[in-house]
């Protein structure tokens, strides 16, 4: 699994009837036994999990978009005055 900080994780539930749990990656935490990841899930709290085999998906983070140069507009030319 290739989690990265801000990426979001839907982890699966093992027991019928309960339902899954989401949350955002706030650190990766690699060790000698695996990959850990401080998780904030959507209720707020904060946890270290170690996801299990089949366990977890993975939601990339969508890149920041870089801001688009403002459009020119080509200036208006004046329209002469309509004689009554």
């Amino acid at each position: 699994m290739q989690a990265k900080v801000g990426d979001h994780i839907v982890v699966e539930s093992e027991t019928v009837g309960t339902p899954t749990r989401e949350g955002e990656v706030l650190e990766v935490m690699r060790g000698q036994v695996g990959l850990r990841f401080r998780v904030r899930w959507q209720d707020g709290h904060e946890s270290i999990f170690t996801p299990s085999a089949g366990s977890v998906r993975v939601i990339a983070k969508a890149p920041a978009k870089k801001p688009q140069p403002a459009k020119k507009h080509p200036a208006k030319k004046p329209q002469p005055a309509k004689k009554a």
